[in-house]
């Protein structure tokens, strides 16, 4: 019950604070359908950057809603938890799978104009890409937490992610394919995490597939396997000296 009670409570707490944004939605949903409509247009192959697209809005909503970590260190909230007797994993974890579920949910709200792209899904495959989704979700929640741990103020934080989520966003196969990719910039490609997030909703929705998208069952692994080294270094993380400001 130490364990559960405040993972649910921080869990809740997450979805309550959105719920009394709703401006959220509009921002983090809104602008990559725009992106996806425009430059989709533009190259003529909307079912291409579909995937890309919604991988974008998992993205970018995941890593950003961790930024109230920040808000919380801020207005006293996280010293409150680090000084009661619930464990820092269970910080880690309600924190987290909040954030994800927002994600999560935005996700959805994109994924209700795959008709558009010319997705159609089977029950079977609908739920297998909800899965993937929050899977996807989990893993750029746990980045933002593990870098917003050691940040000191919401604009640094904006700044960081900012430089490291577009370029990693642009060589995940989202703009072009790896069989497009000439020289560095197609290895850079293979090790980059994302690819593999992006590759298995690609293979998922369909029905453009470019040559050499890794497969479904790697894909999965190499998703799952960094969201596990997240949520390690996170925990570490949260189990050192509390950070500069909590205290």
């Amino acid at each position: 019950m130490i364990f559960f009670l405040p993972v649910w409570t921080l869990w809740q707490r997450e979805l309550i604070r959105f719920w009394r944004e709703k401006t959220r939605v509009a921002g983090f949903v809104g602008s990559p359908l725009v992106f996806w409509l425009v430059i989709g247009s533009g190259f003529g192959d909307l079912a291409f950057f579909y995937p890309g697209a919604l991988t974008l809005t998992v993205m970018f909503s995941a890593v950003f809603s961790t930024m109230s970590l920040i808000e919380d260190r801020r207005e006293g909230f996280l010293l409150s938890m680090l000084v009661s007797p619930a464990p820092r994993n269970a910080l880690v974890l309600g924190k987290t799978l909040g954030s994800s579920t927002l994600a999560w949910i935005q996700g959805l709200i994109f994924l209700a104009f795959a008709p558009l792209a010319g997705v159609r899904f089977s029950l079977a495959s609908l739920l297998e890409t909800l899965a993937v989704l929050f899977l996807v979700a989990l893993t750029f929640t746990l980045l933002g937490f593990w870098i917003a741990w050691r940040m000191d103020s919401s604009q640094g934080f904006h700044a960081i992610m900012n430089l490291v989520l577009v370029p990693l966003w642009m060589v995940s196969g989202s703009l072009f394919s790896t069989e497009q990719a000439h020289g560095w910039i197609r290895w850079v490609m293979l090790a980059n995490p994302l690819m593999y997030s992006l590759a298995a909703l690609r293979r998922l929705l369909g029905p453009a597939i470019p040559p050499g998208t890794p497969s479904t069952a790697v894909s999965l692994l190499v998703t799952a396997a960094c969201a596990a080294v997240l949520l390690i270094l996170s925990s570490a993380a949260a189990g050192e000296k509390s950070p500069r400001n909590a205290a």
